[in-house]
């Protein structure tokens, strides 16, 4: 589109369209590799043991510490197993009736793991999300544990800069204590019973400061659970459980939520809950963990043993807390492509306006000052040869401007001048009218013929102004050569010699040409108006009176014509031309 849209030449077009498309089949080529090589991990049996792809349910990618709580791995997927099988295969898959668990055995593999499930499985890019699992009990070592946070945080990053901004929560799984065994223990007391056999959740969810108790469908505060109990016993065994979860929660602040508050534009997003589950199945915790590290800096008494599970035990998984998930987090596939098509499609039309708006100001000032310059040239220019062809070439160039806007008029405007922005029509007509009005002045190709001297002794006797009868001949060849330029302006003039008076001479002189030019006049056809007559006597002689050869050639009626298309339409009757002496006489 942009291409057909740019001011280039057909080549110009032709060379970029062709790099145009070179560019996007070899983009094509590139994303299909780069898809065939994320998705060769996933091999037949990976494929069957995920979900079909009208699954909708949340899908959990469980990243951390003790993935047990998945059950045993998947042993179809484990027997397909071999050297070139990627994370998926690998992974433990757990289907529950709110959603679908995926372990992903290193965190490491974060971004791998989900770049395949998109492969294999796009329209799960806005069911996705994260949960990471830490089990302060479990960890022996705060250093290693922050070491672990970190390594997600950074496989976060790298997903987040690929545009997919996946939901974190945090969950921890707690086990109880035995008291009733330990008497030099902390005496925080034996589990609530309720708490044992249904499995309890308790969320502190968008870093809200108190706790929610999630389970069996029901969502209330911790205060209200704890007024929920039974009787004062549970009560205040529910009140025991409570301060032991906020126990958590301010562990977990202390040593957790730092490494995902962080903001930024490739920084993980906030978890979207921190989760607690205390309860009995929980594996056993390892002797100087650091929650017993924290615990006794904090209570400075030492934690009691706790309840151990078998390793191949599946764990309780926080299904009551998948309603808390957004399920629109990520684009789809096809609503990316949308949003990158608009975006193009929008730089497109930015860019094709304003190359449009740039020809176009170029069209009106490239022929309004060619315009201005031909009506300069026709008014000032002068006569000679180089205004003529300085006055040929600005009239080429409007010629040129005229039949390219009468193609634009006809034919429509191209790409590169439209997009409603063409304002040159204005300018079509008043280049036409210039054109039309031009009138080249007469050259020196039409110059008039040289004068036609008569002798007044082959006209008139001396000192008459009638027509001799063999005079007719003359006249005749001169009518000739005045009819060859009709139209003309036709000035008969009359000489004398200068014998005699001054007076005499100038009415002689003037009658002569009178009767010259009543003679044309009626022969010829030829309207009065196209007749100049004058009489200068002996005013201009052209040879001198001193001699008789002299005074003779001095005797004469001159006819000249006035080169000039139309001049005598524009005289009327009784106007004349200018004598050059106050005395000489002058009649039409």
């Amino acid at each position: 589109m942009l291409i057909g849209v740019l001011p280039l030449s057909p080549g110009a077009q032709a060379v970029s369209g062709a790099i145009a498309l070179a560019l996007a089949v070899a983009a094509w080529v590139f994303a299909g590799r780069r898809s065939a090589s994320v998705g060769a991990s996933l091999s037949v049996a990976a494929w069957r043991s995920l979900p079909g792809v009208a699954y909708g349910q949340p899908v959990v990618l469980v990243c951390g510490e003790h993935l047990a709580l998945l059950g045993p791995r998947n042993r179809e997927v484990a027997d397909n197993a071999d050297g070139a099988a990627g994370a998926v295969e690998h992974s433990q898959i757990r289907l529950t009736p709110n959603g679908c668990y995926i372990s992903v055995p290193a965190v490491e593999a974060l971004p791998s793991q989900v770049a395949a499930l998109l492969t294999a499985r796009p329209q799960w890019r806005s069911q996705l999300s994260v949960m990471c699992i830490v089990n302060p009990a479990h960890c022996a070592d705060t250093a290693e544990l922050a070491g672990q946070l970190r390594a997600l945080e950074h496989q976060l990053s790298i997903i987040r800069s690929r545009a997919l901004a996946l939901p974190l929560w945090v969950v921890s799984y707690q086990p109880a204590q035995q008291s009733a065994r330990h008497p030099g223990a902390t005496g925080l007391g034996r589990h609530d019973a309720d708490s044992v056999t249904r499995p309890l959740w308790f969320s502190w969810e968008a870093g809200s400061a108190s706790a929610r108790v999630r389970g069996d469908g029901s969502c209330v505060s911790a205060e209200d659970w704890q007024r929920q109990a039974a009787d004062p016993k549970a009560c205040a065994e529910r009140l025991r459980t409570t301060v032991q979860m906020n126990a958590g929660a301010g562990w977990m602040a202390q040593f957790v939520a730092p490494y995902f508050t962080r903001t930024g534009r490739h920084h993980p997003p906030f978890p979207v809950a921190y989760v607690i589950h205390r309860g009995a199945g929980v594996p056993a915790a390892r002797p100087g963990n650091v929650w017993q590290q924290w615990l006794q800096a904090k209570t400075a008494l030492r934690a009691a043993p706790t309840l151990a599970a078998q390793d191949d035990c599946a764990m309780p998984l926080p299904d009551p807390l998948l309603e808390l998930l957004p399920r629109h987090n990520g684009h789809s596939a096809v609503r990316r492509a949308t949003v990158v098509g608009l975006w193009l499609a929008a730089f497109t039309v930015i860019v094709a306006m304003s190359s449009s708006a740039r020809q176009n100001t170029l069209l009106l000032r490239q022929v309004g000052d060619d315009l201005r310059r031909f009506t300069s040239i026709t008014h000032t220019a002068g006569q000679g040869g180089q205004a003529a062809a300085q006055r040929d070439a600005a009239l080429n160039v409007l010629h040129q401007h005229a039949r390219r806007l009468d193609d634009y008029y006809r034919y429509g405007e191209p790409a590169s001048l439209g997009l409603g922005l063409y304002r040159a029509e204005q300018l079509r007509i008043p280049v036409w009218t210039a054109i039309g009005n031009y009138r080249p002045a007469a050259e020196m190709t039409t110059r008039a013929p040289e004068p036609v001297r008569l002798d007044t002794l082959s006209l008139f006797h001396i000192g008459s102004a009638e027509l001799k009868a063999d005079s007719t001949q003359i006249l005749i060849n001169a009518l000739v050569g005045i009819k060859a330029r009709p139209g003309w302006l036709i000035v008969v003039t009359g000489h004398t010699d200068a014998t005699g008076s001054v007076q005499h001479n100038l009415r002689l002189s003037r009658d002569r040409a009178a009767s010259v030019r009543d003679w044309m006049q009626r022969m010829g056809g030829i309207p009065g108006s196209c007749f100049a007559v004058q009489g200068f006597g002996a005013t201009q002689p052209i040879a001198s009176n001193d001699t008789e050869q002299g005074r003779r050639a001095n005797r004469r009626v001159d006819i000249r014509l006035v080169p000039e298309e139309g001049a005598c339409g524009s005289l009327s009757a009784g106007a004349g031309l200018a004598n050059p002496s106050p005395i000489a006489a002058f009649e039409n």
